[in-house]
């Protein structure tokens, strides 16, 4: 045991909250292993804020597409489309925006290695001692093992370092998730803007979430999410497919997992490890976005493992989850309760496509997504928004 690696911090996950915290943390000076499963890649359409693109200075040479509109489709086909003005919301591909994250941590002196996480033990020394199987040693009885002062977990939905060392972490719900990585159409169908997120809010798509299909510039993804099990989410895409002339366009890569769609309540053990990302639940309800929220809580995360290495006091752990839902948690309660309300029947969606026809809905909507804030400048609107809301949930609105 006392010839094992020593760091400052472990980071288990590779992925934007991950990466993002071992390159903040390699950064400053602190040594940093970067453990990641080899070969993940999880299921997103891969939509990033202006606000991610400036806070976390994304290149553009990692955009894929620009979107610069979102087209709602209602059960009964209705389309509303929504401009996004001047600006656009940048699409990356996971297989490579992951990756140049992971380059971009080993770059500033992170260590990257190849493993999967075993688990924590802890002995008469200080820091904990992360075991896991390294590349491809997973059938091996004797796992590799390093020591850390700190553990960050952010090894997805499921975390096992979550389920091992946090309180309540085994009672997360998910929405399952699931997209098929397909050749962007050349010519075949004339209904495709390589410009323009489409978004299904049907029941025969999801009964609880929605579908959806965005551009990737030379591919697209085309997916789904539900919660309720058994559910066929690769039937649904296929139907999906079938429906907008996509079912013949050649098929590059399908990818599914588990999605988190409300926080932890807790996201460290009080001692010496703390979560980000899926890990710790911040994907945001309704729209299922992640990335943005994934690479903050990454920051978070780091902040709070310097915290304690400088100082020595565990309680800068907390300081992660307390700071995230300071600047994000009205906004998850807000869309959870949309989420709630307006996904439980094709009538309720019918009624909330409807309802993003409204010029102010929708200018207020992409000012909250682009700025990661809801706006609270404009009292009459909000007002205006209110009454119309109410309108259609009592049944007497008829646009």
């Amino acid at each position: 045991m006392s010839q094992m690696d020593v760091f400052d911090v472990v980071v288990v996950g590779g992925g934007p909250a991950g990466a993002t915290a071992a390159h903040e943390l390699a950064q400053r000076g602190r040594s940093v292993l970067l453990l990641d499963r080899d070969g993940r890649i999880k299921p997103c359409g891969g939509a990033i804020p202006p606000r991610a693109i400036k806070d976390f200075a994304i290149p553009d040479h990692m955009l894929v597409a620009r979107a610069t509109s979102a087209r709602m489709v209602a059960p009964s086909d209705m389309q509303v489309d929504m401009p996004v003005g001047n600006g656009y919301v940048g699409m990356v591909d996971r297989e490579h925006f992951d990756e140049w994250l992971r380059e971009r941590a080993e770059q500033v002196g992170a260590e990257r290695r190849t493993g999967t996480f075993e688990c924590i033990t802890r002995d008469d020394q200080p820091g904990a001692i992360v075991h896991y199987f390294a590349g491809e040693q997973r059938n091996k009885s004797d796992p590799a093992a390093v020591r850390a002062r700190v553990v960050i977990g952010a090894d997805g939905a499921r975390s096992a370092v979550a389920r091992q060392e946090i309180k309540g972490a085994e009672k997360m719900k998910f929405v399952f998730a699931y997209h098929e990585i397909i050749k962007a159409p050349q010519g075949e169908m004339t209904d495709y803007d390589p410009q323009r997120c489409d978004v299904y809010y049907q029941g025969k798509m999801s009964p609880d979430f929605y579908s959806w299909i965005f551009p990737h510039g030379d591919t697209m993804s085309v997916g789904t999410g539900t919660m309720q099990k058994g559910f066929s989410l690769r039937g649904s895409v296929a139907q999906l497919r079938e429906a907008t002339g996509l079912s013949k366009v050649e098929t590059i890569r399908r990818e599914g997992a588990p999605i988190p769609l409300k926080p932890l309540k807790r996201w460290d053990n009080g001692r010496d490890v703390v979560l980000a990302g899926d890990a710790a639940g911040v994907v945001a309800p309704a729209s299922g976005e992640g990335i943005y929220y994934a690479m903050a809580g990454g920051q978070l995360a780091a902040d709070a493992a310097e915290g304690l290495c400088a100082t020595g006091n565990v309680k800068s752990l907390a300081t992660a989850r307390r700071r995230f839902m300071k600047d994000h948690g009205r906004v998850f309660m807000v869309l959870g309760i949309m989420q709630y309300f307006w996904y439980s029947s094709d009538k309720r969606r019918e009624k909330f496509v409807k309802i993003c026809q409204d010029p102010d809905v929708q200018r207020l909507t992409w000012e909250a997504y682009m700025n990661k804030k809801l706006v609270k400048a404009q009292p009459k609107a909000h007002v205006k928004i209110f009454f119309k809301d109410m309108a259609h949930l009592l049944g007497f609105a008829t646009t």
